[in-house]
């Protein structure tokens, strides 16, 4: 196929021939909460988000008969340095509004990608996993 059907996507359009090979391969995408409830101020942020969640279902689909599961994980507001360099306290208010309360730990994110990852996740494919603390909820 043609690798440049994901200009967006070039790390995964490059490393397809070596998934396809594989018997449990499995590409996770990063989206965000943006991509669903948009962001004050964050427009485009919130748009190339909602490009990661389609391009996440075009790939699940396009890769389907050759083996390749393709996921999303939408985390919600998540400490880290570089997080709280451009939000500042904006991200903690963001992540105190969510039914949880809290903002994630990058940890905690990180769990869920390896869970999508894993063979523990072998019947899934085109799903957003949201690591949101109930922000897609409400």
């Amino acid at each position: 196929r043609n690798s440049n059907q994901y200009p967006f996507g070039r790390m995964t359009a490059a490393a397809l021939p070596w998934l396809r090979k594989s018997p449990a391969a499995s590409v996770v995408n990063v989206s965000s909460i943006a991509a669903l409830n948009g962001l004050p101020q964050r427009a485009l942020y919130s748009a190339s988000k909602g490009a990661v969640l389609a391009l996440t279902f075009a790939m699940a689909t396009d890769h389907l008969l050759e083996g390749v599961r393709v996921n999303s994980v939408a985390p919600g507001p998540t400490r880290t340095e570089g997080v709280a360099a451009e939000w500042g306290e904006t991200n903690e208010e963001l992540g105190r509004a969510l039914p949880l309360a809290r903002t994630a730990h990058a940890a905690e994110i990180a769990e869920a990608v390896l869970f999508l990852a894993s063979p523990r996740a072998s019947f899934i494919t085109g799903s957003t996993l949201h690591a949101d603390g109930g922000g897609a909820a409400v």
